[in-house]
C-alpha cells in the first residue's frame, strides 16, 4: 500500500499569512498553540523568525487526548530545552486560568519596561499562532469566558485576522491556522491528516487510515499486542493483523460495521481515535 501524498496550502491561509507578516511589529506577545498528541509536527518552521526577540508563551492544548505518563515526558524535555510548556483541554477549559494569568504577568513586565523608558503603558498585543485545528480559537473563548470567535474541531474555520479585547490590558490577535507553504515532512503531513489538523481536501481517508493502522503497530510496541488489543476491544475483530497488509483488515471491519464500504470505515476509524474512542494515543514520543 503506498504511503499517501499531503499538500494542502489553501488561499485563505496564504493571505492569512501575509497578513500575519504585516502585522507581526504590532504584536507583543506570541501564544502559540501545539497539538499534544503531535507536538513536534505542530511546531511551525518559522516560529523562531516571527518570535525574533518577542515574549513567548507555549500552549499544548488537548492534554486529555494523550497519557499522563507521555505528558510527563513531554514536559520533561520542553523544560530542558528552555521552554515552560502550558498544558490545557481549552474544550473545557482545564489550564486557561494559568495560561491567562502567564499573560497577564508577560504584559506587567512588558509595560514596566515601558514605564522604565518613559513611554506610557498600554494594553498588550498578544498573537495566538499555531496549526489549523489545534484549538485557538476554543482557547481565545476560555479566556474571553464566552464564545467571542468561531470554533469547531475542523481545519480552516477561522479565516482571518481579527483583534479581541480581552480585559486586563490585553488585547489578542485571533489568526487562521498557518501552515508552511510546502510539506516537506511527509511523515509530519500524515500526523497532521490523522489529528485533523489539515483540510481533508488534502488526504485520501483510506489511505491515511491505513497509515494510521501502522504507524499504531510501530508507537504501541513492534510485537503489535497493544495495537491489536485497542482494536479489537473497539471494533470486534478477533484476528492476527498482518500490518504489511493493512488493508485486509480494513475490508473486515467494514463487512461488518459499514456494509463492506471502506472509504466510511475508514472514516469512522480516524474520527473514533479523534474522539479518544480508542483511548488516549501519543503520536509522537520524545
Amino acid at each position: 500500500m503506498k504511503s499517501p501524498i499531503i499538500q494542502w496550502y489553501p488561499g485563505h491561509i496564504a493571505k492569512a499569512e501575509k497578513h500575519l507578516k504585516n502585522n507581526l511589529n504590532k504584536v507583543d506577545l506570541i501564544i502559540e498553540v501545539r497539538d499534544a498528541r503531535i507536538p513536534h509536527s505542530t511546531s511551525h518552521p518559522s516560529l523562531k523568525q516571527w518570535i525574533n526577540n518577542k515574549k513567548h508563551i507555549l500552549v499544548i492544548n488537548r492534554k486529555d487526548m494523550i497519557s499522563e505518563s507521555n505528558l510527563k515526558k513531554w514536559d520533561h524535555k520542553l523544560i530542558n530545552e528552555g521552554k515552560q510548556p502550558f498544558w490545557c483541554n481549552a474544550k473545557i477549559g482545564q489550564g486557561i486560568n494559568e495560561i491567562k494569568e502567564a499573560a497577564v504577568r508577560t504584559g506587567t513586565e512588558l509595560n514596566a519596561r515601558r514605564l522604565s523608558r518613559g513611554m506610557l503603558a498600554r494594553p498588550i498585543r498578544a498573537l495566538t499562532l499555531g496549526f489549523p485545528n489545534v484549538g485557538k480559537s476554543a482557547l481565545i473563548n476560555q479566556l474571553m469566558k464566552r464564545k467571542i470567535v468561531a470554533s469547531a474541531r475542523r481545519a480552516g474555520v477561522t479565516k482571518s485576522l481579527h483583534w479581541v479585547r480581552l480585559g486586563k490590558g490585553l488585547d489578542l490577535l485571533d489568526a487562521p491556522g498557518i501552515l508552511p507553504p510546502q510539506l516537506d515532512d511527509q511523515k509530519s503531513a500524515l500526523k497532521l491528516a490523522i489529528c485533523d489538523d489539515i483540510g481533508e481536501a488534502a488526504y485520501d481517508v483510506e489511505l491515511v487510515a491505513i497509515a494510521f493502522l501502522n504507524l499504531l503497530e510501530e508507537i504501541t510496541g513492534k510485537n503489535s499486542v497493544r495495537a491489536e488489543s485497542i482494536l479489537q476491544k473497539r471494533y470486534g475483530i478477533e484476528m492476527k493483523i498482518d500490518f504489511k497488509n493493512s488493508h485486509e483488515w480494513l475490508k473486515l471491519c467494514a463487512i461488518q460495521h459499514t456494509s463492506g464500504d471502506t472509504t466510511r470505515m475508514a472514516q469512522r476509524f480516524l474520527d473514533d481515535f479523534r474522539k479518544l474512542l480508542l483511548g488516549p494515543i501519543s503520536l509522537e514520543l520524545p
